[in-house]
Formats: structure tokens, C-alpha cells, sequence
């Protein structure tokens, strides 16, 4: 079992993101969303985006949280995820996420959506989206849709979810 080091994204890292999204996918769709996040005020939040090191340094995983809203209320949108080839099944990109979610947890965050594997990501806590009431703004399988809340203490907004531009949706 590999033990990950993560840190937040900096600005030298623009290049590094952009490479890991396209190798990590079959299309330069996932590279073009988070840079169009990143020039989104509304969306960018500093801090919620995260990558994974190998041990020589090199970054092999990324994890991106951005500002969407659930109902009218603030929450965040878990995409895109990425490992590089090389690295993938290794815990590299679970790495990146923990991170993120933990930076999220420290910021006073509280709600967390996805769309993604509905095997993959309940290790992180998420569960169906529609137990909280949470539903996207196309038609998803349920199991496909997920919502965490950081703080179980604090209220879960219900509603609908308002992606940024960048998601296309």
C-alpha cells in the first residue's frame, strides 16, 4: 500500500493538471473543464484542488472541488478526478480526493455532490443523492448521483442541482 503525499494545486501546476485530465481520459473534455472552472470566480475556489505525488515528487492524481449550488444554497461539485495511466488503482486519485474533502471539511463546507461510479465513491462516505433530496437537472441513474455531507450536524439543502457553466448543463 502506497502512502500519498497531496497538496493543494498552485499556480505552477496549470500545465501539470491540464496533462494529467489528458492522459487520464479519452477526450480533452475533463482539461477544458477545469480550466474554464478556473477562470470562474463563481466557481474556482483556492484551496479545493488537490493532487496526488508519486514519491519521486511527480504529480499522478487530481482531484477537483468547485462551487455549484443545491436549491439555491452553497455546495460543492466533486469533478473532475484523474490518475494517469501509469498510476491508476494504486489509491493515487482516492488520495487527491481525501484531501480535497478534507480541505473542504476545514473550510466550513457542508455539502458534496458527484456524478460518477456508484462502487467507487460510497468508500469516501457518498451516498445516493436522492436520500437527500438532491437531484441533477437531467435525467441520472439514481445509484449514479451522490451527495456527501462533511458536517452530519449541519442542514442538507434538497433541490436541484445548479452546475457551473463550465459543466455544460
Amino acid at each position: 500500500m502506497t502512502t500519498w503525499i497531496t497538496r493543494p494545486e498552485t499556480p505552477a501546476d496549470v500545465d501539470v493538471v491540464r496533462d494529467i485530465n489528458l492522459a487520464a481520459f479519452s477526450t480533452p473534455e475533463e482539461a477544458r473543464i477545469v480550466e474554464a472552472l478556473r477562470a470562474d470566480p463563481g466557481a474556482w475556489i483556492d484551496g479545493l484542488s488537490f493532487l496526488s505525488l508519486a514519491a519521486d515528487g511527480t504529480p499522478v492524481g487530481y482531484a477537483l472541488l468547485s462551487r455549484c449550488r443545491v436549491g439555491g444554497r452553497a455546495a460543492l461539485a466533486l469533478a473532475p478526478c484523474a490518475v494517469v495511466p501509469s498510476a491508476q488503482r494504486t489509491g493515487a486519485g482516492s488520495a487527491a480526493i481525501r484531501a480535497a474533502l478534507e480541505a473542504a471539511r476545514a473550510r466550513g463546507e457542508n455539502v458534496v455532490v458527484v456524478l460518477g461510479h456508484a462502487t467507487y465513491y460510497p468508500r469516501f462516505g457518498f451516498a445516493p443523492a436522492s436520500r437527500f433530496g438532491i437531484r441533477a437537472p437531467f435525467d441520472v441513474p439514481d445509484e449514479a448521483l451522490m451527495a456527501l455531507a462533511l458536517d452530519p450536524e449541519a442542514p442538507v439543502p434538497s433541490g436541484t442541482i445548479d452546475y457551473p457553466a463550465a459543466f455544460g448543463v
